[in-house]
């Protein structure tokens, strides 16, 4: 079959006939309106959807990106909250109902077998895990561990690194509140000498950023960390720049990607950083309490562990892993999550995201009294934007939103930053989006 010549209401009434259930037609609302709710009548939700992603294989990642119909399939997947339209999913991107299906089975089955899982196959099961993750962020699976969440992760390096008293670290007041408090501890109880620039939201080149941070480092610096996606505007930065830059001048690089892995398609040796941290709640979908660490080979020995392990070998990565007993069905359910990631498409899912921030962005950038947050060129941003108000507090902005157009969000007051952060997710429609403009519209 020629898929070019198909559109998607086309694809998907195909598939109407494909998946219609004990031998009635459905037309092509009811399937959509079922979609999410064919694992209790026989065609799960993964399956429809890998029919669907293969119908449309054919049809270019930024032309499908455009099309509501594909995606409404996918929203159809989810149980959404009609009390308000959700922009808050940079928190948490809760899980679409099969993989919480899924999560639940899981926890059943561990619950089933009780200590028997615990002391024969978790550790096993953990190490399959990691290694999908490995495999998905394109590194060697000695070179990843699963931890709870990016704090964990970024934490274990920022206090476990070879500190001396009087060295240097370089990071930005736009970082993680988590990170920033963590190397305030290092320089209460290590002395370390902390140096914080601020990024701008609209730079002018690359060049101009990596400057920044070059600026900053000196004979002293040891460490320098960056967002990859600063998480309160969504501006990606320059990381492999900013990386050969460090490095030439012999300073490691923690890259803190929470808001990255999962949303932006990308390998993590290509940043060429030492140490990548992310939470999986976030963009990969995985139930609370999946976060990953990766340290590049050769780098483990830096780094002392936040608890210590049997792991005696101090450049295996094992030594930094230990996190005692934990909810162990949560890493079982990173395989679906990842399954579900991947159907969709690593291309697709990043199209989709970059092509919702610009469908509201590009409404409101040139509006008297909006202010957007987020830089305009496409490759330094994707699905976060961050909005606000001229004259109007950002709390009160979120708290208008909410009480007055059913729209909830958060409110970002600080580091140059004065606005709401809005992160849709693939449910997301363009409908919900323009009673999003119209509201911004109307505030002035």
């Amino acid at each position: 079959m020629n898929t070019s010549a198909y559109s998607v209401k086309a694809i998907l009434n195909k598939l109407v006939d494909l998946l219609a259930l004990n031998n009635h037609t459905m037309d092509k609302r009811s399937f959509l309106k079922n979609l999410g709710m064919l694992s209790l009548t026989g065609v799960p939700l993964l399956q429809s959807l890998d029919l669907l992603a293969k119908q449309t294989s054919n049809i270019p990642a930024e032309e499908l990106a455009k099309d509501e119909d594909f995606w409404e399939a996918i929203r159809s997947g989810y149980k959404l909250k009609p009390d308000y339209i959700n922009l808050e999913n940079g928190y948490y991107c809760f899980l679409p109902q099969e993989i919480l299906e899924k999560q639940l089975e899981h926890i059943r089955e561990v619950n089933y077998q009780g200590s028997y899982y615990m002391r024969t196959v978790q550790w096993d099961n953990k190490k399959k895990m990691a290694a999908k993750l490995a495999e998905l962020a394109g590194c060697s699976s000695d070179e990843l561990i699963i931890t709870r969440n990016t704090t964990e992760s970024l934490d274990l390096v920022i206090g476990g690194f070879h500190w001396k008293e009087g060295d240097e670290a370089v990071m930005a007041e736009q970082d993680y509140g988590s990170m920033l408090n963590m190397f305030k501890l290092m320089e209460k109880k290590q002395g370390v000498v902390n140096k914080i620039i601020s990024v701008p939201n609209h730079p002018t080149s690359d060049d101009e950023i990596v400057n920044l941070y070059a600026n900053a480092i000196t004979s002293k610096t040891r460490l320098l960390m960056v967002c990859h996606m600063i998480n309160i505007t969504g501006q990606i930065l320059p990381i492999r720049k900013i990386c050969d830059m460090a490095h030439s001048k012999g300073v490691e690089v923690l890259v803190d990607g929470a808001h990255a892995f999962a949303h932006i398609n990308f390998s993590i040796p290509d940043l060429g950083c030492d140490y990548y941290g992310a939470s999986l709640h976030k963009w990969l979908s995985v139930p609370l309490g999946a976060g990953i660490l990766y340290v590049k080979q050769g780098n483990a020995s830096h780094v002392w562990p936040l608890l210590a392990s049997g792991v005696t070998d101090q450049n295996d990565i094992g030594w930094l892993n230990q996190i005692g007993t934990h909810p162990v069905h949560t890493d079982l359910t990173i395989a679906d999550s990842i399954d579900f990631y991947l159907k969709i498409g690593r291309e697709r899912k990043e199209s989709r995201l970059r092509y919702l921030q610009n469908y509201w962005t590009s409404r409101v950038r040139n509006v008297p009294h909006i202010e957007v947050n987020t830089p305009e060129d496409p490759k330094r941003y994707c699905g976060i934007g961050n909005v606000g108000i001229k004259g109007m507090k950002p709390q009160l902005l979120a708290d208008t939103l909410l009480k007055k157009y059913k729209i909830y969000t958060v409110a970002i007051d600080g580091a140059g930053v004065h606005g709401c952060r809005i992160t849709p997710n693939l449910y997301t429609t363009t409908k919900e989006l323009d009673t999003f403009v119209e509201a911004l519209k109307a505030m002035g």
